[in-house]
């Protein structure tokens, strides 16, 4: 079986080879680039690409302008780095379809975790990933989403998470429970990052939006009307 390929984005030479160490030892390729606009070109150059870390502050081009020109083409998971813990950062990440978000220092262990939870998931697929519900429609398999037959983009976390909840529906999840099976243990953020994807899938999924319900003071259940 082929290996996966992970682009790797860092001006930091040093930071480049201790990612770049850490997965191959996992059994990835790995593509390396040196600022935000080589990445733009490796990225084009190469349609196997499964995944992309990439770091923030960068010359030429930053991981911020690197993450939306490639969301307009993409839904390829990115992983993004960076120096600073400031809320703010990680909003606007998550809002430029960021899926995972690690702050510098950080365990090259839990980012290799990380990177195999998110590809185990975005690979796996049967013939039974199908849900339904209300008018919505989820291909696991295919990472699709439809409303009403008419087709819905969605970054990789709002996918995950709509799938949770369609997957439990009609029960009662606490935003502790969400953040535990959609971001998985080792998630050290703010369970506010739950508000802002949930506020962006409602938005996109239109008046199918209302099936997710807000339960105070908790978390979220999905419920058909």
């Amino acid at each position: 079986m082929d290996r996966l390929k992970i682009l790797v984005v860092d001006d930091e030479s040093r930071m480049r080879k201790l990612v770049k160490d850490f997965l191959t030892k996992s059994n990835y390729e790995v593509v390396e680039a040196t600022d935000g606009a080589e990445a733009v070109d490796i990225f084009f150059e190469n349609n196997d690409i499964s995944l992309i870390i990439l770091d923030v502050m960068m010359p030429k081009m930053d991981g911020w302008q690197v993450c939306k020109e490639i969301r307009e083409y993409s839904k390829v998971p990115i992983i993004m780095l960076t120096a600073k813990s400031d809320e703010r950062d990680e909003l606007l990440g998550f809002e430029l379809g960021v899926d995972e978000y690690i702050s510098k220092p950080f365990s090259p262990k839990i980012l290799v975790a990380r990177v195999e939870a998110i590809l185990r998931r975005t690979s796996r697929g049967s013939a039974d990933d199908m849900l339904e519900a209300g008018g919505i429609l989820v291909n696991k398999a295919a990472h699709s989403v439809s409303v009403d037959g008419e087709s819905v983009e969605l970054s990789y976390k709002e996918f995950e998470l709509l799938t949770y909840f369609m997957e439990n529906r009609g029960l009662a999840l606490s935003r502790e429970k969400i953040l535990n099976s959609v971001w998985n243990y080792d998630y050290f953020g703010d369970a506010r990052t739950i508000d802002t994807h949930v506020k962006k899938l409602r938005s996109k999924l239109g008046k199918k939006g209302d099936l997710i319900k807000t339960i105070w003071g908790m978390g979220y259940k999905f419920e058909e009307e």
